[in-house]
């Protein structure tokens, strides 16, 4: 009998593809709320991931030629660094961050596209949402989309043309976890690019719950980020990730009403 494959040959043998490129790793990053770059370094490492998030408003990525830059301790050769419109409530702004990211990235197109709408939640802007992103997608942007979780929307931003669609589970930053499964599911069934969890994680055991659900993949900052021990957290995370999305390729047992023993009494002698 062959051995059963480690979780590295597992994750070699089943990537997560975005935009044709192919990832060992299911977690990705954000690289905000960290003390320090050598913290974002040191978690990032830690969590195994290869997409990194990055907030053009708030990060210095080379628009700030005399400040210390992200890509010191993030290099873009290690990583894939992912541009986000964290911070733009409309359209335009978002947009134009898009651009800005293309121009300091040496014509790169994978970004992170949200649009907010709501200070106090930071939901998403819908309408916004669409608008930039079939502006990107016509400008030649590989857009990985942040929205509700809704499956109607979902799939009208797949249709557009985004090469992934991240449902929020929970509000940004509220650690909340996963409130509406139901709803992730039937995106994750209806969708022909990968879904990603984006928001609402605050623990290992949330993203392990995501990526059973069938998500391709959990993106997440400040549940590690806020952490007591980022590093830590971040670590757990990576194991967690990798579970959730073994048990899912698993399939789990059955529900079942009654018990029923794990050792049964057919055939048994006294």
């Amino acid at each position: 009998m062959s051995a059963l494959p480690d979780t590295a040959s597992t994750a070699h043998h089943d990537p997560l593809i975005i935009a044709g490129v192919a990832y060992r790793s299911r977690l990705l990053v954000g690289s905000g709320k960290y003390r320090d770059l050598e913290e974002t370094r040191r978690a990032t490492e830690a969590s195994g991931a290869e997409i990194v998030t990055v907030a053009l408003r708030r990060t210095n990525i080379g628009q700030h030629p005399n400040e210390p830059s992200l890509l010191d301790v993030l290099p873009p050769d290690r990583y894939t660094i992912l541009p986000n419109t964290a911070g733009c409530y409309t359209a335009a702004d978002a947009i134009r961050t898009c651009r800005l990211a293309r121009e300091l990235l040496d014509g790169r197109t994978l970004v992170k596209l949200e649009v907010l709408g709501d200070e106090k939640t930071l939901f998403p802007d819908i309408t916004a949402t669409l608008e930039a992103a079939a502006t990107l997608i016509k400008e030649g942007f590989q857009v990985m989309v942040y929205t509700t979780d809704d499956p109607i929307i979902a799939k009208r931003l797949e249709e557009l043309g985004c090469v992934a669609v991240m449902p929020l589970a929970a509000p940004i930053g509220s650690g909340l976890g996963i409130r509406n499964p139901y709803n992730i599911r039937l995106i994750i069934e209806n969708a022909k690019v990968p879904i990603l969890v984006d928001a609402g994680v605050g623990t290992a055991s949330d993203a392990a719950i995501a990526m059973e659900l069938g998500c391709d993949g959990v993106l997440m900052n400040t549940a590690i980020a806020a952490a007591k021990n980022p590093v830590l957290m971040a670590s757990a995370m990576n194991k967690a990730v990798q579970a959730g999305r073994e048990a899912y390729l698993a399939g789990r047992m059955p529900r079942k009403l009654y018990g029923n023993a794990s050792s049964p009494l057919e055939g048994t002698f006294f």
